[in-house]
């Protein structure tokens, strides 16, 4: 086992005496939120930070915060939300060894006091109506139970699915 008998070995990821490395979990979780694959984080620390990261270590972080985004993504909502904006951004992504686009699509609520929330965040491949009404059917079994007015802007798919949605058996 290697010894430092002068005391001069400064760790980069761990400080001295140091018990967790969250500067070092917070830039990973940064990068991967950005859209880094864990490869990328892995060349990107080594390259700027001259820190060795393994894509085995860049999972086990981001996995440490899987268990928020679940209970976020999953906690009540409000009964009402007057108004709601429903948008996208669509990306590339590897999947398989391919690219392939895919979409975040987010609905941002404002609730009866005007505070704005944002309600979830799904991702999908194509918008479609059976998309929609799954993102309809989530907000409802969170709680939510009226939108008075939906901005949407071009997104297809949804109006079919308030359609189908409100559609008295």
């Amino acid at each position: 086992m290697p010894r430092d008998r002068n005391s001069e070995f400064e760790p980069k990821v761990v400080p001295k005496w140091g018990r967790t490395a969250n500067q070092l979990e917070d830039l990973v979780v940064t990068m991967y939120a950005k859209g880094m694959s864990t490869r990328d984080i892995e060349d990107h620390m080594q390259d700027i930070y001259d820190i060795d990261v393994s894509p085995t270590m860049v999972s086990k972080i981001t996995d440490k915060i899987m268990p928020m985004i679940t209970e976020w993504q999953s906690r009540p909502l409000e009964r009402v939300y007057p108004i709601v904006f429903l948008d996208a951004i669509h990306f590339k992504v590897r999947k398989e060894g391919k690219i392939v686009n895919k979409a975040a699509y987010s609905v941002l609520g404002i609730n009866l006091e005007g505070h704005k929330d944002i309600l979830g965040i799904w991702i999908g491949e194509n918008e479609s109506a059976k998309f929609w009404l799954g993102v309809c059917n989530d907000l409802k079994n969170r709680g939510l139970e009226d939108i008075l007015i939906a901005c949407k802007g071009g997104l297809s798919g949804f109006s079919e699915a308030i359609n189908m949605y409100h559609t008295p058996n």
